[in-house]
């Protein structure tokens, strides 16, 4: 018997070092008993390499037919879903994904964008076939991620979106972890941008222990500011006929903007590398004479001007929200082209706020009834500037980064974020561990969540799990882009793959000045 035993543990230890996952303490159909304190599992099969297909097919936001590819590369793994009910009005749905072999050991939480209202399928199948076991909700209810009109009358439906949901998840995903491999996870890691960098922001906030590290990618913070800087922005381009901007004009914009300040980083590339080094007025191409697609009128270069600048009260001259960047121009279409402002923040204050079907969004007094939205849903949506302290104090370490061209959400919002955070640090005289546990990095000609002109592709995930493993802060971390030939209004450069450093602010890649302007070697923080 005890030569037998030794033999276990031997083959026990070369497991380990192979890097194979143990015997499950459970088998995957066996977890649809797993009783749950205000839920129920409502399914748990394993799911075939490869064989996954979103229901209905998946969507925009969940990984639609042309994203397919990402869940041909998934691994084998127990799919859990459930349903769970803290409150009478709540119906969170949730699924966990855990790896039937080579599971690394890790938990991580994946969220959501705009209204939520589905499961990020998509995201999970990525982050499974890295080895870690995932969990993502639908916030607890179903919907486009369009509309907020789901919790009108429904409060707490609110809350659930707005920060119980997450958490509900994070507690049942660690049960269902430990009771299908039979021990709890080395760490959990949250990895998400926009509303999921919300939440993340959130999780710190409200459940400093439920995640070890957080990568928080343009968050959607704070949600109500957020609202009312997308109206401000459609109403700035819309209230007078001679504000209205036309693509090409915004495109001009944008043009003239990389001309102006594409050098302050050092090379001449396409991409503006260094925007807080470069002041652009878009009167620098105001028409001499009459209008076109090329110039800005006098009433256009108002409106852009109003749309760069920072939303104020204009009673108390308080910053309401940051403005948008010169350079967001491609996406800031959605956002000043329409009759109406972007939908995600027009139901906010229609639904919700004033709970008027017929409310016009050109009623909106900038004093008064900013007060009135964040009356409404401040408490529940939003994370303060100090809402991470408790969470880095406890060795949580935070991972904040925004893509310069973001057209959806200002760049500049969450370096205001950051500000506050290392302040309020400041103030409670925290130690050099503690700072050195938050860094942001900002991401030169990267859009909302991605794309761009510029090498955009980051891997936060294992940044993130790399910093928390060995406690050491990132000092630069890679992007890349792969060659893009002929794609159309993109830079030269843009045909050729590239890497560049991201550097943590207020540093910047500069170019040493020898070597190729294709790899991040040649360029250094400054």
């Amino acid at each position: 018997m005890r030569r037998h035993m030794a033999c276990l543990v031997a083959l026990a230890a070369l497991g380990c070092m192979l890097g194979t996952t143990p015997a499950a303490a459970a088998s995957c159909e066996s977890l649809a008993a797993l009783a749950l304190p205000d839920g129920k599992v409502t399914s748990a099969e394993v799911v075939a390499a490869g064989a996954f297909v979103p229901p209905g097919g998946g969507g925009m936001l969940t990984g639609g037919p042309g994203g397919q590819a990402v869940y041909k590369s998934a691994p084998a793994f127990c799919r859990v879903a459930a349903t769970l009910a803290p409150t009478p009005d709540s119906d969170i749905k949730i699924e966990v994904w855990l790896p039937v072999e080579k599971w690394n050991g890790k938990l991580v939480g994946v969220g959501n964008g705009v209204w939520a209202g589905n499961i990020a399928y998509s995201t999970m199948a990525e982050t499974v076939a890295k080895g870690y076991a995932a969990a993502a909700t639908d916030t607890g209810h179903v919907g486009d991620g369009m509309s907020g009109a789901f919790a009108a009358g429904h409060p707490e439906k609110l809350v659930d979106f707005g920060h119980r949901a997450v958490h509900e998840m994070t507690v049942n995903a660690k049960r269902f972890v430990e009771a299908y491999y039979g021990k709890k996870q080395q760490r959990s890691l949250w990895v998400s941008c926009s509303t999921g960098g919300r939440q993340g922001l959130m999780e710190a906030y409200r459940h400093p222990g439920d995640y070890d590290g957080i990568s928080s990618m343009a968050p959607a913070n704070p949600m109500v500011g957020l609202m009312v800087s997308t109206m401000w922005s459609d109403y700035a381009a819309t209230r007078a006929p001679e504000r209205k901007l036309s693509m090409p004009q915004l495109m001009a914009a944008g043009k003239a903007y990389v001309a102006a300040c594409d050098e302050k980083d050092g090379v001449k590339d396409g991409l503006v590398g260094a925007p807080e080094r470069c002041d652009f007025d878009p009167a620098s191409i105001q028409c001499k004479d009459g209008g076109g697609d090329g110039c800005l009128t006098a009433g256009q270069v108002a409106a852009l001007r109003d749309i760069y600048g920072a939303v104020k009260n204009p009673r108390t001259g308080e910053k309401v929200f940051a403005g948008f960047e010169p350079g967001s121009e491609q996406q800031l279409m959605m956002l000043v082209m329409g009759e109406e402002p972007f939908p995600v923040a027009t139901s906010y204050f229609r639904d919700l706020v004033f709970a008027d079907p017929k409310w016009d969004f050109k009623s909106f007094d900038y004093d008064t009834d900013v007060e009135k939205a964040r009356a409404f849903g401040s408490d529940i949506l939003d994370v303060p500037g100090d809402g991470p302290v408790k969470f880095l104090e406890g060795g949580g370490k935070l991972l904040l980064s925004h893509g310069w061209a973001d057209g959806l959400i200002p760049a500049r919002n969450t370096i205001d974020f950051y500000q506050s955070l290392t302040g309020a640090l400041e103030a409670k005289k925290a130690s050099g561990k503690v700072k050195d546990s938050v860094a942001l990095f900002m991401i030169p000609g990267m859009g909302h969540c991605g794309g761009g002109d510029g090498p955009t592709a980051v891997d936060m995930l294992s940044e993130i799990d790399r910093w928390v493993e060995t406690g050491k802060k990132p000092e630069r971390i890679i992007a890349s882009r792969g060659a893009q030939p002929g794609a159309p209004g993109r830079p030269p450069a843009a045909a050729t793959p590239q890497t560049r450093p991201l550097c943590p602010w207020p540093t910047v890649a500069a170019y040493k000045g020898t070597g190729s302007t294709d790899e991040a070697a040649n360029f250094e923080c400054k």
